[in-house]
């Protein structure tokens, strides 16, 4: 499993063509995107922490009027990204070492944190924090609890990990976030595990 965790960037570099043509398109993050915008309170800036090819989550952020800076560490990834919004701000970075030095108004790491291992998911924390001012909305998908799953994709095993829902809690309680909302497994969005929290210090 280990050997999968470390291949994740690779596997979405080599790939990117078969991704781009099998996800979805239907937005069945819609309610959860909205919900997301509603707790920026104002049309801002937002970070897309492996944002892919940006098809479908920062092209509806984009449709809406926000300037989006999307990080990715799978280069080819984001060419497609680039050339299908080139408006927006597309850098080639690995989450895990983000240091960017400014702020945004919303953070979103939609099916890409959950591909972190778990010590690695812990380490991200102050990342979100140091990206974030008071007021500014985060949003990311997880595992409804402690454990490692590994699913499949292109033949290649696909490592995905969790920590319980009270060590997410209080992560974000630890780093300056106050939990807004969270659904274990949300059954109106493919059965996604999806946490939304607020900078509040």
């Amino acid at each position: 499993m280990r050997h999968a965790a470390a291949h994740i960037l690779n596997i979405y570099q080599r790939h990117a063509d078969a991704f781009a043509a099998k996800r979805s398109r239907a937005l069945s993050e819609k309610p959860w995107l909205d919900k997301f915008i509603a707790a920026m309170d104002k049309q801002g800036r937002i970070l897309d922490m492996g944002c892919g090819n940006g098809r479908p989550v920062a092209e509806y952020f984009v449709a809406q009027g926000f300037q989006l800076t999307g990080i990715d560490g799978a280069a080819a990834m984001l060419s497609r990204a680039r050339d299908d919004f080139p408006h927006q701000r597309w850098l080639e970075k690995d989450m895990r070492q983000l240091a960017l030095g400014e702020t945004f108004d919303g953070l979103i790491a939609w099916d890409s944190f959950f591909h972190l291992t778990q010590q690695d998911q812990i380490a991200m924390f102050p990342i979100f924090a140091a990206h974030s001012h008071p007021g500014s909305a985060l949003m990311f998908t997880s595992g409804p609890d402690h454990g490692v799953a590994m699913g499949e994709f292109e033949g290649e095993p696909l490592f995905h990990a969790s920590l319980a829902p009270e060590e997410y809690r209080a992560l974000l309680h630890d780093n300056g976030f106050e939990v807004m909302d969270m659904i274990k497994e949300d059954p109106h969005c493919t059965g996604h595990t999806v946490w939304l929290a607020k900078k509040i210090i």
